[in-house]
Parts: structure tokens; C-alpha cells; sequence
């Protein structure tokens, strides 16, 4: 199995879809690497050489940021906003959508599951 950016990426698989595997790296970004690397994108991992697999693993070193420096940007980002209290800010910080998308209905995968409110019925009184 071949390690990149601390990653084990599949070794069945063509090496542009394996490299997706690294987080900060897509299908896009993967057929760039390669083509710097001059290696041919629907290579299987397992037939990678030690030497194509350093040469890949230089050039995301080198030129991109990847895997927990890019998640740190990123989480040091979504601080600074909710920080100066921005509205941006301040919809992560109520987890809610932040882009302007509507929540009357839908945006359950931010809010989480549907919680009912007064949904208790009138209790039917027993026979004693």
C-alpha cells in the first residue's frame, strides 16, 4: 500500500482516482500532479515504482496544501469569522446554512434531526 501525505491510498485503484483519497486533493487537482510527474493517469497504484511515488509525494510537498495544514486553514478561517462576529460567523456558530439557503424547510443536514414541538396527545382517560 502507498503512503501519501500520511495517507494510504487503495492500490486497485487508476492512481488519479487514488490520489482523491488525500484530503485537499480532487480528480482535477490529482490529473495535474500527474501530469507534472509525467506519469500516466490510469496507472494502477500497485504498479507505481518506489522513485514515481517520491516524485508525487515532492510535488504535492512542494506546490499544494493538503490533509491537516489545509483542515487547520480552514477551521482557523471559520474562527476568525465567528471571532469579528460576522453573520457568516455567526450562522456557524448557531450551526445553521451559511450561504443563504432556506431553513422554514430542508436544511436538516445542518440543523439535525426534526424535533417536535407539543407533539404530546391528549392522554384518553381509562376505564378504572
Amino acid at each position: 500500500m502507498a503512503r501519501i501525505s500520511g495517507v494510504t491510498i487503495p492500490n486497485e485503484k487508476q492512481i488519479q482516482i487514488s490520489l482523491t483519497y488525500v484530503y485537499g486533493i480532487g480528480l482535477n487537482m490529482s490529473q495535474k500532479i500527474l501530469a507534472q510527474a509525467s506519469i500516466e493517469p490510469t496507472t494502477r497504484t500497485k504498479n507505481l515504482t518506489e522513485n514515481e511515488i517520491t516524485k508525487i509525494q515532492d510535488i504535492i510537498n512542494k506546490d499544494y496544501v493538503v490533509e491537516g495544514e489545509l483542515q487547520r486553514i480552514i477551521s482557523g478561517n471559520i474562527k476568525r469569522l465567528k471571532d469579528i462576529k460576522s453573520y457568516r460567523g455567526l450562522r456557524h456558530s448557531a450551526n445553521l446554512p451559511t450561504r443563504g439557503q432556506r431553513t422554514k424547510t430542508n436544511a436538516r443536514t445542518r440543523r439535525g434531526r426534526r424535533v417536535t414541538v407539543g407533539g404530546t396527545a391528549k392522554k384518553v382517560a381509562s376505564k378504572t
